[in-house]
């Protein structure tokens, strides 16, 4: 038997597909690449090969099925805003059913950088980018690619809350089916806002008051409200501005323990200025530092426990035990 959302997104992807199928909005303005001479590959924390060339040394959380999820790899991310460049060759494989983690000092790249990975950083007028972002091997820069369709794929979540304040918790979930054109029953609707809702454990606490605002819910429950609408159109990795930054210990927690249940389900990377939540949630992680007028790139990156106990660059062990950022 099939989840109701499989056969709302079977239809809105034969919808897309279709002569009528436009985009809404059409698509984003396209970037103009940058050429560069040199695209070299940073090296993985204790490797003395190009990251494109290293043996994945992490292993899968137990239960998710990384034959189904998608694995997520830029290769060589150089962007600038006007005439700054503020990410330098930057390369990094984000397994796929896993939680990478990406860290360094404010000003570093990091939420750049996850922009890039769902091209919301062509959404500013004056950015360009020279690079590839892979998901499952395919460019979603490519031309032949809509932008609708790698945002819808790859889902983001931001710093703050972001829910539709008017709308109600049971329409904002369904806020993107209604953006992209596709039609459901009610039924079909019913279903999918509380499968959303309980993946994003929200359910129990909204269950009885699904017609009211978004915006009347608390900040930890509107952020997972957040999560429950990005779920909706099923992404197969979903992307966290750092998630947490605004919330209360006991809202953090929950949060941490939603990706902990997600990660089963869709790949995740997460920016976090919080050392302790990146130990505690991400499987694999990666350093960004920027040094003073030069752009970010990636320090080092590997295996989270590894990163945080035995890392191979002194700046890492210095960042990660508090000396500085």
């Amino acid at each position: 038997m099939t989840h109701p959302i499989d056969d709302i997104v079977a239809r809105r992807d034969a919808a897309q597909d279709s002569p009528a199928g436009t985009p809404l909005g059409g698509e984003a303005p396209t970037l103009v690449d940058i050429p560069q001479a040199e695209l070299a590959a940073p090296h993985r924390a204790g490797d003395g090969l190009a990251s494109t060339e290293v043996m994945h040394r992490g292993s899968a959380r137990v239960g998710a099925a990384t034959d189904s999820l998608a694995m997520l790899e830029a290769r060589s991310i150089s962007a600038w805003f006007g005439d700054r460049k503020v990410l330098d060759r930057v390369s990094l494989t984000m397994p796929a059913g896993q939680v990478t983690a990406l860290i360094g000092p404010s000003g570093c790249g990091k939420s750049t950088f996850l922009r890039i990975l769902n091209r919301m950083h062509e959404l500013v007028p004056s950015a360009a980018l020279a690079g590839e972002v892979l998901l499952d091997g395919r460019d979603i820069y490519d031309s032949s690619r809509r932008v609708t369709d790698a945002r819808r794929q790859i889902g983001m979540v931001f710093q703050k809350p972001n829910p539709f304040p008017a709308m109600s918790i049971y329409d904002n979930v369904i806020s993107g089916l209604r953006l992209t054109g596709i039609r459901a029953g009610r039924r079909e609707l019913d279903d999918l806002v509380e499968e959303c809702l309980i993946k994003a454990g929200l359910w129990k606490e909204v269950r009885d008051r699904l017609r009211q605002p978004g915006g009347a819910l608390s900040g930890g429950q509107q952020q997972r409200l957040c999560i429950a609408r990005s779920l909706a159109v099923r992404p197969r990795v979903l992307l966290m501005d750092e998630p947490c930054s605004a919330l209360d210990p006991t809202s953090t927690r929950r949060i941490e323990e939603t990706i902990a249940e997600l990660v089963t389900e869709v790949t995740i990377v997460i920016v976090t200025h919080n050392m302790q939540q990146a130990a505690r949630v991400s499987d694999e992680c990666a350093f960004f530092l920027a040094s003073q007028g030069t752009p970010g790139s990636i320090v080092e990156y590997g295996p989270t426990s590894a990163m945080f106990e035995n890392p191979q660059d002194s700046r890492t062990y210095d960042y990660v035990h508090g000396r500085f950022g």
